[in-house]
């Protein structure tokens, strides 16, 4: 049916690019999460007032973070592919495309971390803290189960952002649906390729939504 309604379309071709950006969007949403996690925990607990306050480690990963936030993707990409060549071995492909959509996305999400860690009630690490709790029961038992339906909130806006990085880095010869819509939409001038890799992105980004939110609702006990 679909080939009647759409028949300039290479259904084949759309669903190789399909299973292309879930690949690229899974596998740079999980680096992403660890990754970002790791330098909010890190701006948090370094920062003034906190369990590893050091004025000099918080503005380093402070400048590091707002440095790759500030980089348009696409330049960030085209920066990145003399780092890409090294560890990956090629600039073209779906692997190709991860070290760039993780080193784009993490720093956002490290930002979203740290801010749902300051939204956490003082009083509550003050308290674990006078119990003689550890940094790592800390961690791991107070700030990341509080701060939980924030984090997974903001994974799930950063996984959003990330299929259109995707999409972005398609365009340059990364594979994914961006990659069909350029080469064969555009170049080609077929408007149906085009619209059916939209509506799949579109799908895409409403189910992850919809994910996300169910997930954040489960776990917020507020």
């Amino acid at each position: 049916m679909l080939e009647q309604l759409l028949p300039e379309v290479n259904w084949e071709k759309v669903w190789e690019s399909t299973y292309e950006t879930i690949y690229m969007t899974t596998w740079s949403v999980i680096a992403t999460f660890f990754l970002g996690l790791i330098l909010g925990l890190l701006l948090f607990l370094t920062a003034k007032g906190n369990i590893w306050e050091n004025k000099v480690i918080n503005q380093l990963v402070g400048a590091i973070v707002n440095i790759f936030r500030s980089i348009p993707f696409i330049i960030l990409i085209i920066l990145l592919l003399p780092f890409t060549k090294v560890i990956v071995g090629t600039i073209l492909g779906v692997n190709a495309a991860l070290p760039a959509l993780i080193i784009g996305a993490a720093p956002f999400y490290g930002r979203m971390v740290e801010i749902a860690l300051r939204e956490i009630d003082k009083g509550v690490i003050e308290a674990a803290k006078s119990m003689g709790a550890k940094t790592s029961t800390i961690i791991f038992k107070v700030l990341l189960p509080e701060s939980m339906p924030a984090l997974v909130s903001g994974i799930t806006v950063t996984a959003i952002a990330l299929i259109g990085y995707t999409a972005m880095a398609g365009a340059i010869g990364a594979g994914g649906l961006g990659n069909l819509a350029f080469m064969e939409g555009f170049n080609r001038g077929n408007n149906q390729v085009t619209l059916v890799a939209t509506i799949i992105i579109l799908i895409f980004v409403f189910i992850i939504q919809f994910i996300g939110d169910i997930i954040t609702k489960s776990i917020d006990k507020r």
